[in-house]
Parts: C-alpha cells; structure tokens; sequence
C-alpha cells in the first residue's frame, strides 16, 4: 500500500510511520524544505531506504499543501492511505497561527487528497474538539461542542468541520486524549499536559522526604493516553473495511483526576503524595464576581504568575485543572475488541515517563548552570578583593572570564593581585578605595560606572570581624562603631551607588558575603554580628522593592573561613574551618543561581532552633561561650603561648563545623 502523511516527522508521526512501514508500504513524507534533515535523522530510526520514505517537499499554509502539477499528477490515484497529522499542539500558540496551521492547514491538506485521488482521508483531530463540554461528549457528537473560546479548541474544532463539510474522499476522523510518552520507553519530544507539572513534583521532592503527606488539588478527569496506544489504534482502525464516516475517541475510558495523576507521577518520582487534595467545589458559595476580582488583584496576579514562571507551567493551564467534559468511547471499543489494543493504566507505565523526562525533558538540563556562562563578558566588582574569600573569587570569576573591577585599600598589594590575574588571562580593573571610608566608596562607585558604565554583579565582601566578650568591651564603643562603618554602612553605599544604573538596565545581582553568626547569634561578636545583620535586613527590604526589577540579592551566611581575618585569633589554628577556595565556590553558587540565600544546614538549623525553641539555642551557644576562652589581643590575660584546645573543645567545635566561638 501507499500512503501519504502531513505531520509525519511530529511526535504522533514519526511512531505512526514506523507502524505503516512494518505493512510493507511506500510512504510519502511531506516537509518544508528547511525540514528536510529532519527526515534524513528519522530514516535512520526507520531503518528505511529512499524507496519506502518518499519525500515530498510541501507548505501545510498553501494550497494543495504547496505541490506543483507535476507532484500530484505523480501521486495521482497512487495514495491508498491520507493521514492528515500535521497540527498546532501548543496551548500557548497564538490565534493567528494556529488558525493557519490547524484550519487552512486541514483545508490545504484536502484539497491535496482530492488532487491526488487518495482512496480514504484520515484525520487526526482532538478531544479539544469539544471544547469545555459540560458533561459526556459521545464520538457521534460534534456540533454540540461548548465553550469554544480558547483558540486551541475552536481551531481543532473547525479543522474538524473542514473535514466533515468540504471533504469529497471517504474519511475517517480520529480524536485522540492527552498524548503523552511511549508506555514501554517513555519517550516523549515536548512539555505538555502532565508534563507541566512534573517540576513542581520534582521541587516538592528536593524540599521534603517523601513519607510527608501534603496538600493538593482534587481537579477535574483528565484524559491522558500513551502514544503508542494512539498510533496502534489508528493503524489498525484505518485498514478495517466498512468504517468511513465514523469518528473515533482514542482515549481513556476510565480516566482519572488531576489529583489523582499528580499524585502517580509523585509515587513515579518518589515525590510525597497529596494526602488531602482540595476540590475547588467547596468555594462554590463564594460569588463568581468576587472569585475573579480576587484572582485579578496585581499582587495576585504578580504572586501566581512568578510561581508559574518559576514552574515553566503557562497561565493557560491552569484554566483546564477543572476540565469538565468525559468521554465516550463506545465506537472504538467495539472495533478493538479482542485485538489485545487498550489503554495500559497509568501507574503501570508512569515510572516510564517520568524517567524520559527526568533523563531528556527537564528543562533544567538545557541551562546553562556554569560560571561562566553566568559571568563571561560581564562587569563583576569585588570589594576586598586582594586577600582571603574576595582574592578566590576574583580568582574563580577571572578563570570564568569575567570582567573584574576589583577594590583594596593597599595599593602595592592592589597591583600585585591585578598582575596575578592578569596573567591568569582576566581582564582586570583595579581602583584603590578604603571601604570604611564614605567619600572613598563614592568616588569608586563614580569611577567604576564612568570607566565601565554599569555593574553586573557586585559582589560586598570587604569587611572587619571583632572577636570580643561583651564584659570585655564596656570601654570599646569604637569597636562597634568602625565595625559597623565597613561591614555595613561600607556595603550599603556601594549598593546604593550602583543599584540606579542596575535599576535603569533592569538587572542586576548583589551578593553579600554576611555570617553564620548572624544565624546563630554568636556570642563574642555582638559587633560583628550586628554588622552584617544590619547589611542582611537592608538587603531583603531593597530586594522587596526592586524584586519586579529584577535586581536581586543572594546573602552567604559564611561560615567560619580560615583568611587573614581570623589569624590574630590562634585558637582558629586548631579548629575545623572552610577554605578561602570553599568559600569562592559558595559565592559561584550564589552568582550562578541566584538563591535568596545561602547557608550551610546546621546555620538553618540553629536559625530554627532559635525561631522555635529560643531558650534552647541560647543555652547551647552559651556552652560554647563557656568552653572556650577570649584571646590575648582582646584583652584577656596573655601568656605567650598558643593555647591549647583540649579534647572536649576540639570535639565540640567538630560537632558545630563553621560556627565562630
């Protein structure tokens, strides 16, 4: 047999040739000649020679799909088998185009079978076709179709008129369910339908063990079926005699509900399950009016489209949640009987998909989460950037191939470090400021954006850490207040020097280099802690304004990091500390992925504790407090040796890895 097919190169297509092929039959591929390749790939897959896949260069928006005289009168009265697949699947396509492709396309496609004098049309249409039927919509009905308003359904449900109308070549119209994967590979070549959802699944895994029972949607039937039950179906219903006419509902005759198909996809991910799901039916006393004016208020509206942004699920979706129309499949049952072809059920082949997906489809697997591609070519300042964590984050960005601006108060050290850059290959910029000092930070903002015009990444790391009992500084006020001068007021004039020209380009991203102890409320750096807390407060009103200006802000509650900082104190020698290079990689972290926040587990933790059982933190920190003992250049008794760390002290600092005592 000889067939002829729109859309063979789709996802439906590509399975359904491979079915005709195994009958032994000649195909005719049409293409758009830029698509050409995709076919020479696919003949591949086939295992097919030139003379089964015959390809016919086309266009689904002309006439007679684009052929010339010569074509048709080639394929005239040589087609067995049309097989109209060719379509607009994107929910999210605008009227416009999908009017071309699924109308006129369906028009075109037509008049090509008539030309060619095909012996029998097939179509392949939609359960959109029906729109938003309220109830259950039989194969045997199509003009009682409700609710057309969504331009993927009206234009599926025109195309299908086209063919009922127009079509002078006896045919047969298929509508198949939700396609997703193959049941037994799970392959699948898009995000649709289910497939929405599955980075929420996914994100809810990351966050919570999946013994956790959560809260979910009830929803309405969603009719979901494998490609491979849609491709088998119609390759057997087309070579049966006698069927012309008819239309056939390729779907799940016992389909289940969004709740109930997210929560085995959760099982299929190891995700936890929704152990309450809510019907939206128990809102049905609230006035519609006052259900869409509450929906439409700009922060709503701001709130739900920034979690469906960060989801990759389109707005448009969430209008099908409560889909009201089942399915009647009478006609298509009655001829699959006893031919071993149905609908495998969805837990059975769930793992499947989301496997394909997980391995192929995950669209975070297509971003680019390297350094580098984060930072080559743009501006990055560093302030203190010539020792400890800001020299191994100038470092690391100049192997990225950042542009650095990097600021020191020294300068000798400044043109050291910039020649070790450059000879790492970076473009350097070096400018020397005291960042304690207002009038210094304001001429290095002012010379940065005249030199470079703006600032991608601006990343606050100079700062001055005091380790001092309280009892010990009664008579130290100035240790607060120059603490304070660098850590914070140093950082807030830099932010608010470059932040308009960020705001005017709408970008722009600060990471603030804070502290563990502003988590775990150390005792012995009330004025260090202060310092940074200030800075981490300023940052998450500034990044509550200008969140829709996506100018953002990551704050690193670093833990301890062994840098010339903590030197003075020997004790430091002894105890488990980070790498200033560990210390970079956290910062990487930070420009590559930009998170709110970025601390280790047991800084969370003892942010929790402190939030829950307060009493408890303190007594906890107050152990450390006890245990270990101010240095001499704090003031304490000086003695001339380093001091020994016993046993008790090197065992407790290992249990709180990072924390500063």
């Amino acid at each position: 047999m000889n067939y002829f097919l729109t859309g063979g190169t789709g996802f439906i297509g590509r399975f359904l040739v491979e079915k005709l092929l195994a009958r032994g039959g000649t195909v005719h591929v049409l293409v758009r000649e830029e698509s050409r390749f995709k076919l020479d790939t696919l003949k591949e897959r086939w295992n097919a020679s030139d003379e089964q896949i015959k390809v016919v260069v086309g266009d689904l928006a002309k006439p007679n799909l684009g052929l010339d005289d010569q074509d048709l009168k080639s394929l005239y009265g040589n087609i067995d088998h049309f097989f109209h697949l060719a379509a607009v699947y994107d929910m999210g396509a605008n009227e416009e185009s999908q009017a071309v492709a699924n109308i006129e396309g369906t028009r075109h496609a037509v008049q090509a079978a008539e030309a060619m004098g095909a012996k029998r049309f097939h179509h392949v249409s939609s359960i959109a076709a029906a729109g938003m039927f309220e109830g259950i919509f039989r194969e045997d009905m199509f003009e009682e179709a409700e609710h057309l308003e969504h331009p993927y359904f009206m234009t599926k449900h025109e195309s299908e008129r086209v063919v009922r109308e127009e079509c002078r070549v006896p045919h047969r119209i298929y509508r198949p369910g939700l396609v997703i994967g193959d049941s037994t590979t799970g392959e699948m070549n898009k995000i649709d339908g289910p497939y929405y959802f599955f980075k929420l699944i996914q994100k809810i895994r990351r966050a919570l063990p999946q013994w956790v029972p959560t809260i979910g949607i009830e929803g309405g039937y969603l009719n979901v079926v494998p490609v491979d039950f849609v491709v088998d179906s119609m390759d057997y219903i087309a070579h049966l005699d006698g069927e012309d006419g008819n239309c056939f509902h390729l779907v799940d005759s016992k389909p289940y509900k969004v709740g109930e198909i997210l929560n085995i996809f959760a099982e299929a991910g190891h995700a936890p399950r929704m152990a309450m799901r809510i019907d939206s039916r128990v809102f049905g006393f609230i006035p519609p009016f006052i259900r869409e004016s509450l929906k439409n208020l700009p922060p709503v509206k701001r709130l739900t489209n920034a979690v469906l942004d960060d989801m990759g699920i389109p707005d448009s979706v969430l209008g099908f949640i409560n889909y009201p129309t089942r399915f009647d499949a009478r006609e298509t049952e009655r001829v699959l009987k006893d031919t071993g072809i149905s609908v495998p059920r969805l837990p059975d082949y769930a793992p499947a998909i989301w496997d394909f997906w997980e391995r192929n489809l995950d669209p975070d697997l297509f971003k680019d989460r390297t350094l580098r591609g984060a930072v080559e070519g743009r501006i990055c300042v560093i302030s203190g950037g010539t020792s400890g964590i800001g020299l191994a984050t100038a470092q690391r960005l100049a192997d990225a191939g950042a542009i650095l601006v990097i600021g020191a108060r020294k300068r000798e050290r400044l043109a050291e470090v910039t020649k070790q850059l450059q000879d790492r290959g970076a473009e350097v910029y070096s400018y020397r400021c005291d960042f304690a000092d207002m009038e210094d930070n304001d001429n290095f903002v002012k010379t940065v954006l005249e030199n470079h015009g703006h600032v991608d990444y601006l990343i606050n790391n100079a700062g001055r850490s005091i380790r001092r009992s309280l009892n010990l500084s009664f008579d130290r006020f100035h240790d607060f207040e120059r603490t304070m001068q660098l850590n914070f007021f140093g950082s807030l004039r830099l932010i608010m020097g470059f932040a308009p020209s960020m705001l005017e380009r709408g970008g722009g991203h600060v990471v603030n280099i804070s502290s563990i102890g502003v988590l775990t409320n150390a005792p012995r750096f009330a004025a260090y802690v202060a310092s940074k807390s200030a800075l981490d407060a300023f940052s998450r009103c500034a990044a509550a304004e200008w969140s829709d200006q996506h100018v953002t802000f990551t704050t690193i509650n670093m833990p301890l990091v062994k840098t010339p900082m903590i030197a003075p104190t020997k004790i430091y020698d002894q105890v488990p500390t980070l790498a200033p290079e560990e210390a970079a990689d956290l910062v990487a972290d930070a420009i590559v992925y930009r998170p709110k926040r970025i601390a280790t587990r047991l800084g969370t933790f003892a942010q929790v504790l402190h939030a829950v059982a307060p009493k408890m933190g303190e007594i906890v920190m107050n152990t450390g407090y006890r245990m270990f003992p101010d240095s001499p250049t704090a003031g304490a008794r000086r003695g001339g040796k380093r001091p020994k760390v016993s046993n008790e002290q090197m065992a407790f600092a290992a249990i709180m890895r990072g924390i500063h005592w």
